[in-house]
């Protein structure tokens, strides 16, 4: 077989893989080439979309950075960027149909695809995932910091992660705003054990709960007002209505015998994707166990590693998860909640491991390859 490895997506899952094959398997391998495809020019770190929706806070170039100036510096002919959107993926030929704008539709031939396609929000305008181009992306980003800066009242839908960070941010930049959080489990992050402390920070910043209920229909009112009607019958006009919910993987390209009833991707405990030999998937598209940076690191570096190991004729081994299953939560600037496996996590910890910076140092890492 040859050394042809095609990677989707060039957010988390996807550079982690494309930089650990470049840095490790390449010199051993000079024969191998990755050729990248992301529909962003950017990538983008995400995790901190919570924070940079607060006027004036974040630059843009903390949060975002080019992909192709990383992969410079990897020897001639050994990686290849495309900006453009996977269409089409034929298992048979090995290929993968690519709408590259402009450029028009191309080709590109795999003995190896790695599929980190990640998940986009129900609202596509919404920043809280690289969904569409890096303009369309920033676009998205600067125009929702100007609403919250308006806004008098924001409503929240949705209290996992995102929802929960996102109402802290608000709240904690603008105490003045009433903020509300809709949580459709009887408690915040999915009755996750660091709950209870978390809701204890949110009602410590002023934000307001209402739990056991969803948000099922949003009405834009002439005045630029939103009215929300909740599922206990409760209605609530907002200036601004953040949804947090409805995250759609992005595989509506893919074979689908290779989808689950949910349309992410299924894969074996190697990461590959179940009934295919050389096709391998990381990250939100999978969500296995869930959804998580964590989980996606330590996926990329398996894949990666699952990837040399066939250049070598050796087999793949399975794919573990973190070492310690850590899960922080920040509640504005200053505070937080979270666990180490079952431990609780102080709340000053919190903030000194994630709080303080969201993690947005990692940003250059990514796209110059130092992360790893």
């Amino acid at each position: 077989m040859g050394k042809t490895v095609v990677i989707l997506g060039g957010s988390l899952g996807g550079l982690a893989v494309t930089h650990r094959l470049l840095k490790y398997t390449q010199p051993d391998h000079q024969d191998l080439k990755v050729i990248l495809v992301s529909k962003n020019s950017h990538f983008y770190w995400n995790l901190a979309s919570v924070r940079a929706i607060i006027p004036n806070l974040i630059k843009d170039d903390q949060i975002t950075a080019p992909i192709r100036p990383g992969l410079a510096q990897y020897p001639s002919g050994s990686v290849e960027f495309i900006v453009g959107t996977a269409t089409n993926v034929d298992e048979k030929s090995r290929t993968v149909q690519v709408d590259a704008g402009a450029d028009g539709l191309c080709v590109v031939p795999y003995d190896h695809l790695v599929l980190a396609t990640g998940a986009r929000t129900g609202d596509p305008e919404l920043p809280w995932k690289a969904s569409s181009s890096h303009e369309e992306v920033m676009a998205n980003l600067h125009r929702t910091a100007q609403q919250v800066g308006a806004a008098k009242h924001v409503l929240v839908a949705g209290a996992g992660a995102t929802g929960v960070e996102l109402a802290g941010e608000i709240k904690y930049a603008f105490p003045s705003t009433t903020v509300v959080l809709v949580s459709s489990s009887a408690s915040v992050l999915n009755g996750d054990s660091i709950a209870a402390a978390t809701e204890r920070q949110l009602r410590h910043l002023g934000v307001e709960m209402r739990k056991g209920v969803r948000a099922e229909e949003a009405t834009p009112l002439a005045d630029g007002k939103t009215r929300v009607l909740l599922s206990d019958g409760e209605e609530l006009t907002t200036d601004l209505y953040l949804p947090t919910v409805g995250l759609m993987p992005n595989t509506e390209f893919l074979p689908k015998e290779w989808l689950n009833e949910r349309h992410y991707v299924e894969v074996d405990d190697k990461m590959r994707v179940n009934g295919s030999g050389n096709v391998w998937a990381v990250g939100d598209v999978v969500s296995k166990p869930r959804a998580s940076y964590q989980f996606t690191e330590a996926q990329a570096a398996g894949v990666a590693g699952n990837i040399a190991h066939t250049f070598n004729n050796q087999d793949a081994v399975s794919v573990k998860g973190p070492t310690v299953d850590a899960f922080l939560c920040a509640t504005g600037r200053s505070r937080g909640a979270g666990r180490l496996g079952p431990v609780p996590v102080p709340s000053l910890a919190v903030w000194a491991i994630k709080g303080r910076t969201l993690g947005m140092e990692r940003t250059s890492k990514y796209v110059d390859g130092s992360m790893w």
